[in-house]
């Protein structure tokens, strides 16, 4: 609608789901009076900063396609589930764990981040960061509860960073990476609970018997790109796992 003045809003202290996507709003201020809030979804306007007074109730927050840079002055306790999509982020800086204890769902698509480093929310469950310019990850250990985790599009040439600690991760998408050998691959072997992975458009999966010498490092592996793991590809692998093993000796 064009808004640019919300200022009406602050009377109605009791509302609980708020719309204003598609506006040219640039402050959130006179939400503050609304203390009641559990929904808000401000996509599409002309904010550079997520920063709004603390929400004691409010549990969803969408700001997609907006102009914010960081991460810094989000501390709604009740906070299950953030949205920042598209919007102008470089670092994950910014975002605490002693104030967003209850984040679980957090999506970061179409960003410019460059490394993870510093997002120090543990209790997340789902991290959505495609679209970005990751070329390295750190930090990932106190993910202990991450179970979907989303890199397609980056930059990422290397595995380094997993840890055995990531004990709840089932879903990897590392779809349009610059991931050219197994042996990246292999490093993802210390998550215990990895059962989705998806690699196509990245080098390695050019690679011949490219389904096998994935499942052979990886036999664990439910899904492989979307497509299920048949039990003869399962019986094919474990050959290939045999035969790499004498040769190694």
């Amino acid at each position: 609608r064009g808004l640019t003045d919300i200022s009406l809003l602050e009377r109605f202290i009791h509302l609980r789901y708020v719309d204003l996507s598609k506006n040219k709003l640039k402050d959130l201020a006179p939400l503050s009076s609304l203390t009641q809030l559990l929904w808000l979804k401000v996509d599409g306007n002309l904010l550079t900063s997520a920063s709004m007074q603390e929400m004691p109730y409010l549990q969803v927050i969408s700001f997609d396609h907006n102009q914010i840079m960081d991460l810094e002055g989000i501390t709604h306790p009740l906070l299950a589930n953030l949205s920042l999509k598209e919007n102008k982020i470089q670092t994950v800086l910014g975002l605490s764990q002693d104030q967003l204890f209850s984040l679980e769902v957090l999506e970061l698509r179409g960003n410019q981040i460059k490394t993870t480093a510093g997002l120090g929310v543990s209790k997340l469950k789902k991290l959505y960061l495609a679209k970005n310019t990751i070329c390295s990850l750190e930090s990932l250990e106190e993910f202990e509860q991450l179970e979907t985790l989303h890199l397609r599009d980056n930059k990422l040439e290397a595995l380094d960073g997993f840890s055995d600690s990531m004990k709840c991760l089932q879903y990897l998408n590392l779809r349009s990476n610059g991931i050219k050998s197994f042996q990246e691959v292999e490093k993802l072997q210390v998550l215990p609970m990895l059962q989705a992975l998806v690699l196509m458009d990245n080098p390695c999966a050019e690679e011949p018997d490219y389904r096998l010498q994935v499942l052979s490092r990886l036999s664990q592996l439910q899904r492989l790109d979307k497509e299920s793991i048949e039990e003869e590809e399962r019986e094919e692998a474990e050959k290939i796992r045999q035969m790499r093993k004498e040769k190694e000796k």
